[in-house]
């Protein structure tokens, strides 16, 4: 009964069920019952407690709190992607699919001030009414790509185990990095001026989780109890988002001697077994520990996230939702396409198994920009009508997910799939892997950049 209930749970997870109900639940009560769909978002549970003036409703609770945890997650997989065996290092070894990134990035900031132009041009916006200053907030909106949805989307498409997942993910978690940047640099609050002296409290927690590190602490919740209460009202007292407080501080958490993967759930301890990993003096480290305790709180507290985030009235539907859905499928395919093709160029390589067909796929399935879009659309918009708008587009690019898996199989992309000649049991059930280190290569042949190891049906 308990592996029958651990599985449901892990298969909510993975299908990122809790989001995708969140946003109908949303949907729904936005549209049925406008009023108190706003009386929920403005609940204060707390009652009339404020924090640096800030009041603590449930659409502050979730935005400005609970997504301090998932951020930190990210920023967690990020660190991780850095050790030995990870996709980050060497660093030469993720070339391609960084430029891809870099691409992914930079070609839906163009297609959006192209389209934005373009609207003004056909008349659709009038300089004479509408600010183009105040429109073109939006550009960060179509640069995010959801992690789950799109590794999700990319599973199905192409099949476990196949190069271009592992890449798609890679791609996906840089992704975000720079999204954490963008946010941080350019989506303030609006009505406040950033007041730098502040960071100083961010730079203070950064340097108590460094003495906690080089003090060996090996509890993580004193990292986030510590530094991340400092940081966090750093952020707010500087008029910085405060979401983004744990990605300063998770990197100083100590983590493991090496990686086992993106989103792999075991570590370097479960994989040789707890015997082993005890003569070894190897013990969970608490960069892994702060992740395997808190994903299943943040992946079901995403619940909320998509129901504060996601109620938009369809008649909400305008021409900034076109413009922010058409930068995402246009600026990401094109984007990654290009990124990835220009890095091939100059004489890196794409994963053995992906090709020309692989590699717009995985950029158009790339375009899956619903969860941090929305958390972006939130922070660029203060108008409702323009917000709700936007949101809008973030959710229809849900249905990238839906045509990629038709293409696919029109294509057949799934058959094409690649699998190495040989994997460690031990790892090979543990789901998508880019390796930092590729295996040797028969002689006369071309090493792989990246090695994906696959995960058992």
């Amino acid at each position: 009964m308990t592996d029958r209930r651990n599985r449901f749970m892990e298969n909510l997870q993975e299908f990122s069920i809790p989001l995708l109900l969140g946003v109908l639940l949303a949907m729904l009560a936005a549209n049925l019952s406008p009023a108190g769909y706003a009386e929920v978002l403005h609940w204060h549970p707390f009652g009339d407690v404020a924090v640096f003036g800030h009041s603590l409703s449930f659409h502050f609770l979730v935005n400005d709190v609970f997504m301090v945890f998932f951020f930190g997650i990210a920023a967690k997989e990020i660190t991780e992607s850095t050790l030995p065996g990870g996709s980050l290092n060497p660093i030469h070894k993720a070339i391609t699919p960084l430029v891809a990134t870099l691409g992914g990035v930079v070609g839906p900031v163009v297609a959006f001030f192209a389209g934005l132009h373009l609207l003004f041009g056909v008349g659709i916006y009038d300089h004479a009414v509408d600010d183009f200053t105040g429109l073109s907030r939006g550009w960060g909106i179509p640069t995010a790509t959801d992690i789950a949805l799109a590794w999700l989307a990319a599973r199905t498409v192409f099949g476990r185990g196949h190069p271009a997942v592992a890449f798609l993910l890679l791609l996906a978690v840089a992704d975000d990095a720079i999204g954490l940047i963008i946010i941080a640099i350019f989506y303030g609050d609006p009505s406040h001026p950033v007041a730098p002296v502040y960071l100083l409290l961010v730079v203070a927690g950064m340097g108590i989780s460094y003495a906690l590190r080089r003090a060996n602490v090996r509890q993580w919740y004193v990292y986030v109890g510590i530094g991340g209460p400092l940081a966090w009202a750093g952020l707010v007292l500087a008029h910085l988002h405060p979401a983004l407080a744990l990605v300063m501080i998770v990197p100083f958490m100590p983590g493991p001697h090496e990686d086992t993967g993106l989103f792999v759930g075991r570590d370097e301890v479960d994989v040789m077994g707890e015997e082993t990993a005890a003569a070894l003096h190897i013990e969970h480290s608490p960069l892994h520990l702060f992740e395997h305790q808190l994903k299943l709180a943040v992946d079901f507290g995403l619940f909320f996230f998509a129901f504060v985030n996601a109620g938009v009235e369809l008649t909400s539907i305008g021409p900034m939702t076109w413009l922010i859905l058409g930068a995402l499928v246009v600026g990401k395919t094109i984007g990654v396409t290009l990124g990835a093709v220009g890095a091939v160029r100059v004489g890196f390589a794409l994963p053995a198994g992906m090709g020309m067909a692989e590699l717009v796929m995985a950029g158009f399935i790339a375009a899956l920009g619903l969860t941090v879009a929305l958390f972006v659309a939130t922070a660029a918009y203060l108008d409702p009508i323009l917000q709700g708008q936007a949101k809008m587009g973030a959710l229809f690019s849900g249905a990238v997910g839906l045509i990629a898996v038709v293409l696919g199989r029109a294509l057949g992309l799934g058959s094409r799939k690649r699998e190495p000649a040989s994997v460690p049991k031990a790892v090979a059930a543990e789901g998508p892997k880019v390796a930092g280190t590729a295996p040797e290569a028969p002689s006369g042949a071309t090493p792989d950049p990246i090695r994906v190891l696959p995960r058992d049906s």
